[in-house]
């Protein structure tokens, strides 16, 4: 999905879900502050209504809402979003096909989302209240007898079980095995209560929050329709979240609708949230066709990722006339680790000098000039512009960790600075002095130019590789990769570019069928197990969330000494050194990053001031401004 994307854009690094098991830095639920002598029990069992690591909650057991958002916001009206390419199904957890957008927003976990202003807290959904021994072996989650499908079915703790169990069973295997390792018992206490056993000698991270997260779905239904989690369908299971399906018009538009009877709409968690009667999604071809739409009003809401769009054509007479807002929001996350990304599953990739001298080949001074409008920064980082984020030589804290890992650090990560991009001559696509040092180190790595101008190893064996692109990111980012790509020709490589529709790319990217794609992970702000998932070795073979296929014993052993930090200081010093390994690997090439959304809407939305660090929440929790939206269709604005 391109435009409507919600919290599973911005809190990239929160808990460790079923489908992403996202870098956590959770765990060790305590009431805050004074309260939290009141949550333990004499046997040591902590007793609580949220859950965090450090055990300091920002919102106490009595909390009536989130701080940043309008309690009394109006329910009502709708906001309409864009989506690019195709969907033939509504099951989002399947590993076939393409799911359409926001499908998984009908579905709840016992804990929900954690709230936007703070990091690694989560606070109870379907669970009331959680309860665990300070060794955290197990956990306990009493529910809320008044949850309910959206078929007026309870939801139970068998419910929670059968999820629990159905994600092992036809889940993704990166998310199996994982899991599997980690927690190898759960058992019902009663009807709405779930217990949760946890392996021994194993970090306690990513753990509670874990089982906590999973989407928990219909056993009844499961069981009566035969359905199965992996497969295609367009049939979807009740959920007990604030939305339902409305109408699906296949590769054309969806259109969800508030649960007038949503069992938790008046809870504290949700107060002052879920507030459009009416969520539309309009799916198009390109991204071309869909700005036309907004233009015309076929649908909202925007989130610009153009930067020749923001630039140059939000010029149109609803702009001028104040119908339409453009503006820049501020975005607190750490941005997105995107680039080209190396496929080290491919034997010519796994050679580094092949990758630093394909890497040559981009020109971001030039891109983000000629191409870009000037609107971007140069990214290093998987943890750009935030305290864990590594910069120069490593000293203190962090030195002395990576000197305790012996051999495994190459001396280079102790002397030099942490690695950054290669700077380039912004006046020209070709920068000659780069050109220069790519075919060098192609010629150290035994691809030797032939009598034909292209390369060829001592086999005989051409330099050949594939850039997959997806037809949906057509636009700028189209341009940037061809030009990038006149760049590599000149090396003397046959590389080939191959553009293809969503569909097929979708199912290539899943395959690893690719040398080199436009991709991205996700940045971390704390530690987790999803931190293995996306860097570890053990599912490097077939995780799709390791688009690279990094497998490094260095990064296994940071990630590991990350997950048994006690300290807040302790996690802090590996992963900024976790940060160094990863750009010393040099799975990608890095491209660029900004600090803010930008976003254009039809005005007759509200959101609160100031918005909150982790969250642009415009599904979330903004409003309908019925007055204006009645200006805009007097206007003939909207329709």
């Amino acid at each position: 999905m391109h435009h409507a994307r919600a919290r599973a854009r911005t809190r990239t690094a929160g808990r460790a879900g079923p489908l992403n098991l996202l870098a956590a830095g959770v765990l060790t639920a305590i009431v805050a502050l004074g309260l939290a002598g009141l949550a333990r029990a004499q046997d040591g069992v902590v007793v609580s209504h949220g859950y965090s690591f450090y055990g300091d909650l920002k919102y106490p057991a009595d909390y009536s809402h989130f701080d940043y958002v309008n309690p009394e916001a109006p329910k009502g009206g709708e906001i309409a979003v864009s989506a690019l390419g195709t969907f033939d199904s509504m099951n989002p957890y399947t590993v076939k096909g393409r799911a359409g957008a926001l499908s998984s927003m009908m579905y709840e976990s016992l804990l929900g989302d954690g709230p936007a202003d703070t990091y690694g807290e989560y606070y109870g959904l379907l669970a009331e209240r959680l309860e665990y021994p300070e060794d955290k072996s197990w956990v306990i989650f009493h529910m809320r007898p008044g949850a309910r499908f959206s078929d007026g079915t309870p939801v139970t703790a068998e419910d929670v079980l059968f999820s629990h169990n159905l994600l092992l069973e036809q889940g993704l295997p990166s998310y199996a095995v994982a899991v599997k390792k980690r927690i190898p018992k759960a058992e019902v206490l009663d009807e709405h209560t779930i217990k949760f056993y946890f392996t021994e000698g194993i970090s306690r991270r990513s753990l509670i929050d874990q089982v906590g997260g999973v989407p928990v779905w219909s056993k009844r239904w499961f069981d009566e329709t035969g359905a199965r989690l992996d497969e295609s369908r367009m049939e979807t299971s009740p959920g007990s979240g604030p939305y339902v399906i409305e109408t699906v018009d296949v590769n054309r538009r969806i259109v969800y609708k508030r649960n007038p009877d949503y069992w938790g709409k008046d809870l504290p968690i949700n107060r002052g949230r879920h507030n459009f009667d009416r969520i539309r999604v309009e799916y198009f071809g390109d991204d071309v066709a869909a700005f036309e739409a907004f233009k015309a009003g076929e649908y909202t809401f925007r989130q610009e990722g153009d930067s020749k769009k923001w630039a140059v054509n939000y010029d149109f007479p609803k702009i001028a006339a104040g119908q339409v807002i453009k503006t820049e929001l501020p975005d607190g996350t750490p941005p997105i680790p995107s680039g080209i990304v190396f496929n080290l599953r491919r034997e010519v990739l796994q050679d580094r000098r092949v990758r630093e001298a394909l890497a040559l080949g981009f020109n971001f001074e030039w891109t983000n000039e000629s191409l870009q409008y000037g609107l971007f920064k140069q990214r290093a980082s998987y943890t750009q512009d935030t305290p864990l984020m590594a910069e120069g030589v490593p000293e203190g804290a962090e030195l002395e960790f990576l000197q305790s890992l012996g051999d495994l650090v190459p001396p280079e990560m102790l002397s030099e600075p942490a690695l950054m991009p290669h700077s380039s001559n912004g006046e020209r696509l070709t920068d000659r002095r780069n050109l220069r040092r790519a075919m060098g180190l192609l010629d150290e790595a035994g691809w030797p130019v032939g009598s034909d101008g292209f390369r060829y190893n001592a086999q005989g064996r051409p330099l050949e590789i594939v850039f997959l692109f997806n037809t949906s990111n057509e636009g700028t980012l189209s341009a940037v990769i061809e030009n990038y790509v006149k760049n590599v020709e000149a090396m003397g490589v046959r590389i080939r570019l191959e553009k293809v529709d969503p569909a097929q790319f979708t199912l290539r990217e899943r395959e690893f069928d690719f040398d080199l794609n436009f991709d991205s992970y996700r940045p971390f702000l704390g530690t987790g197990t999803g931190l293995m998932q996306m860097y570890g070795s053990d599912e490097a073979a077939f995780s799709v969330f390791n688009p690279a296929g990094l497998a490094s014993p260095l990064v296994d052993k940071i990630i590991d000494a990350s997950l048994n930090a006690q300290t807040r200081e302790e996690e802090e010093s590996t992963l900024r050194a976790l940060d160094r390994a990863l750009r010393y690997e040099f799975i990608m090439i890095p491209v660029w990053y900004k600090p803010t959304y930008w976003v254009a809407y039809y005005d007759q939305y509200g959101y609160p001031e100031p918005l909150p660090p982790y969250d642009l929440g415009f599904l979330d929790f903004w409003w309908f401004d019925q007055a204006k939206a009645d200006t805009l269709k007097a206007a003939g604005a909207l329709r």
